[in-house]
Order: structure tokens, then sequence, then C-alpha cells
């Protein structure tokens, strides 16, 4: 009896100390992973009526803020002055659906909830002071509105970055939306327009630009450009790949061809100049191999969280799953062409194996298969070849400061990735000038009295009626310096699949966002 009476004591202690555990767990580590869930309004509902600092271009144009409003509903209504071009940066505070953007990003020091802006300095306890915080984005105003008005209400996202420190110029989406229609004290109505919202096939409140992501098409190749350079299997005069119109990887008699059935060959600044799908798709699979593909994909940010300041951005994915690794890549072809296996064979291509999976290697190296990328993530790839192969994190906020001017927080920049070594970004910068030059796929990016590099892609979608994504990523800067500016530009879904895609619809809008960053920098 007394053992029983022990037995349930203890499975009660442990039970307790379990509850207490997980409280103490959800209040000291939790809270703010709970408060900043955009579906958790209570803490929205709270904020509402606070005084609220506003958000600011780098350039001091105002593009959210409070309004008193003493004989509306409220005492204090969210506004945002231009609310299109900017909803999926700002994003909306409602009092019902909490807040998304950088109002949820950045609610704590906008509401004055931060520890220094609630208690700041003992002289305030005298003469309180307004402690909420204005959020000062990297966003310049000329920018961001080039690249709406580049799009042209066309479904796509364009990002421009500054490659040396990681600001972001520009970040937008269509279609978008109006969030003063979701900040509106007026239940109802904002009952009326989420309902709507939500129902909208199109996703007008996804911010693709860095929550979805695509087939990156062509403008892969600078990621497999970087991998056969890296690795020292490629070099900007070998290897001279055969002028082909189609190229079957090892295990496949299945041809992958060029697009319109061109034929294209040549070392690397001719192959990426004409973007020819069938050297790259066998430098992938005979020169580089699995695992230095997958190595700088890797470095290049894919299958890792992009580390922007923004909420739940999307992973870019490379897949690393090929199979078993079967022989090695000499001895496969050694046994095809009925010859006898080398028993030595000097040379990089001696160190490389054919795996099961060889065919999709082709197919990943060229930006098809299972690769998906965010325009965020190939701005970064851009910028990472602008910036002598460093990844600097990407961010959009600059400084926060109190209405009097008292800083609260500024963004130091800061390193996140290295692609590729100085070297390689240097040959890699020279490639991509070749295709904004004479006869390259990126012709209509190029600016007078500057030094432009991109890269074009066209991602064929497999619909019934052809369809395709238009892509285009680059590099400006003045001539003789080092890039100021990075971007990347996609419009999703345009009817037919034509390899000019890119040149003709994309790089037109790059070249109007690169301009108008060079004139603000």
């Amino acid at each position: 009896m007394n053992r029983a009476i022990a037995r349930f004591g203890i499975a009660l202690l442990v039970l307790y100390t379990a509850v207490f555990a997980q409280l103490n767990n959800l209040q000291l580590f939790g809270a703010k992973r709970l408060n900043e869930n955009p579906i958790n309004v209570r803490e929205a509902a709270k904020d509402f009526e606070r005084k609220r600092g506003s958000i600011l271009t780098s350039d001091g144009v105002t593009v959210a803020e409070t309004v008193e409003t003493p004989d509306g509903a409220t005492r204090r209504t969210r506004t945002y002055p231009d609310p299109i071009i900017y909803a999926h940066l700002t994003g909306y505070f409602s009092r019902d659906y909490g807040a998304s953007g950088i109002e949820n990003e950045y609610n704590d020091e906008l509401a004055a909830k931060t520890d220094g802006q609630q208690f700041g300095n003992l002289s305030d306890i005298f003469s309180p002071k307004d402690r909420t915080g204005n959020v000062t984005l990297t966003i310049d105003n000329d920018v961001q509105h080039a690249a709406a008005t580049g799009l042209l209400l066309k479904k796509g996202s364009v990002v421009a970055i500054d490659p040396r420190d990681g600001s972001i110029l520009a970040l937008y989406s269509f279609p978008t939306f109006d969030p003063n229609t979701l900040s509106t004290p007026d239940r109802t109505a904002a009952t009326a327009a989420k309902k709507q919202l939500d129902a909208d096939t199109s996703k007008p409140l996804l911010p693709r630009a860095y929550r979805e992501n695509f087939f990156p098409g062509s403008t892969f190749k600078i990621v497999t450009a970087a991998a056969g350079l890296q690795s020292g299997a490629v070099t900007p005069d070998l290897p001279e790949f055969p002028r082909s119109s189609g190229y079957a990887a090892p295990l496949t008699n299945v041809l992958l061809r060029n697009f319109g059935g061109a034929t294209c060959g040549g070392t690397l600044f001719e192959i990426l100049r004409v973007s020819c799908n069938t050297a790259f798709a066998q430098m992938g699979a005979e020169y580089v191999g699995v695992e230095q593909m997958v190595t700088r994909a890797l470095a290049f940010g894919f299958n890792d969280t992009p580390p922007i300041d923004l909420p739940n951005p999307a992973r870019s994915t490379f897949p690393t799953d090929y199979g078993k690794k079967l022989q090695s890549l000499p001895s496969y072809f050694a046994q095809k062409n009925g010859e006898p296996p080398p028993t030595t064979t000097p040379g990089e291509r001696s160190l490389l194996y054919v795996y099961e999976d060889q065919p999709k290697l082709a197919q990943v190296s060229i930006g098809q298969n299972d690769v998906r990328a965010t325009p965020l993530q190939m701005a970064m790839v851009a910028a990472a070849v602008a910036n002598n192969g460093v990844i600097m994190k990407p961010h959009v906020m600059r400084d926060i400061r109190t209405r009097d001017g008292e800083l609260i927080s500024k963004y130091q920049p800061e390193r996140w990735k290295t692609a590729v070594s100085p070297s390689v970004a240097a040959t890699l910068r020279e490639a991509m000038i070749g295709v904004v030059g004479p006869g390259g796929t990126a012709t209509r990016m190029a600016i007078e009295g500057f030094t432009v590099g991109g890269k074009t892609g066209t991602a064929e979608l497999g619909t019934t009626s052809p369809s395709s994504h238009a892509w285009v990523i680059g590099f400006a800067g003045p001539v003789g310096q080092a890039p100021t500016v990075a971007v990347a530009v996609l419009v999703e879904a345009l009817p037919g699949a034509d390899e000019q895609t890119g040149g003709r619809v994309a790089a037109p809008i790059a070249q109007a966002v690169l301009e108008a960053a060079l004139r603000a920098r």
C-alpha cells in the first residue's frame, strides 16, 4: 500500500515538473516566437491603438505611419501612403489579423516595447518621451518604383541588392495588395478584404520575391560555371565543348537539347554568352561531378534559409541525392566504347564517378529538374560574383531611431557565405560582361558609361500550352570600379518557350532598375 502511494506521488511529481518546465520554456524561450507569429492576433489587438513609429525609405519617404483619429472608431489608425508599391515590405498591422512584413519583424521597436525603449534614461521618469522607433529601410524609393514600373502589372518579382554590404535596394512582387484595407479600424471592412485576398488564386498576400521559389532556368549556369572553375576542371580556355544540338548524359540515350534545336559549343565565355544547354549539361555531368556541384550550390546558399530580416523566407533548393555511386567516369566510357578499363587516368576527370541518376545531374546543371530558387537567392548569386565571391547577409533595415533622433539600432554588415574565390569571381564577372556585349543574350541590360554583366534564363513550365518563366540576373557599377548593385528579375508564366525570352522581357526591366540604383549610389 505504501509502495503504491509512493509510486503515485512520484508520478504526480514528474507530471508537475514537466508542466512547470514547459511553462517556463514558453515564458522564457517561446514568448517572442509566439508573439511574432502572425496567427497570434492578441498582441496586435493589444497594440492597435498604441503610439507606433513610422517606416521610411533610405531617402526619407514615409511608407507606413500612425495617424491620430480622435473622432474615429479608434484613437489612432495605421496607414500606408504608397500601399501597392510597398505592401510586401511594410506588411500590414491589423487588429484582427496580426502583422506581416516589417510591421511584424520590428514590431517591438515600432511599438517601443524593447527594454531600452521602455526604460530609457532616468530623466525620462520626470519628462516622459515618445520612444517609439522609426524604422528606416535600405530601400531606395526611386529604385523600388523602377521595379514596379518595369513589371507593369506582369506577374513576377524584382530584387536589387548592394553586393558590398547586403542592403536591399528594391524588393517588389506583383500581384500585390493594399494593406490599408486590412489595417482599417472598420472590422467589417477588414474581414471582407481579408476574405477576398485569401480567395484570390494569384496569392496577392504572398511576397513572392523571397517566400516562393521557382525553376531558375539558365541563370543557374552561373553556379555550374562557378563549380567548374572552382574545382579546376574548367578554365576560360579548356575544355572546348563540342558543337552539338543534343547531349546524352551517361546512363541515358535521351538527348537534352538546346532551345530551338540550335547547335552550339566552345569554351566557357562562348557557351555562357549564348547560353548553351548541351555544353553546360556536359560540364556538370562529366567535368564537375556530383560532389562539386552540390558543394558549390550549398556555398551559394541553396538548401539554407537566407538570413534576411523579413518573416519566413523560403529556402532555395538543389538536389543532393543521385543514387548509388557506380563506377569512375573513365571506366564508364571505356566500357561503353568496348575498351579495357584504364589502369591510370591523369587529370581531374579520373576523380569523378557515375551515379545511378547521372542524367539528373546534367539537368540540374542547367537549372532544370528539382532546382528551385527565389528571386532573392538569384540576386545573391549575382551579388556573390560582383563582390569577389562573398555573399553578405541581406537586410532591409538600415537603422531605427526615436522621434527625436536617438539611435536605437543600426544594422552592421555581416558576411553570410563565401561562394567562390576572388579569382573565380573575377573570371565569372568577365564572362557575364560578355553576355551583355555584342551577340550575347542580355544586350538589353547595357547602360552607357557603366560596366554591366548579366545572365538570362528561360524556364519551361511543361504546360499544355507552352509557357515559361523569364529570368535575368546581373550587376553593374562604374567603369573600372567594383559593382555597386546586383539584380534579379523574374517574369512568371509567359506564353511560349524561347531562350530569348529572358533577354527580351526581363533584361529591360533589370536595366531600368540598375540605372535607378546607379543614380542613387
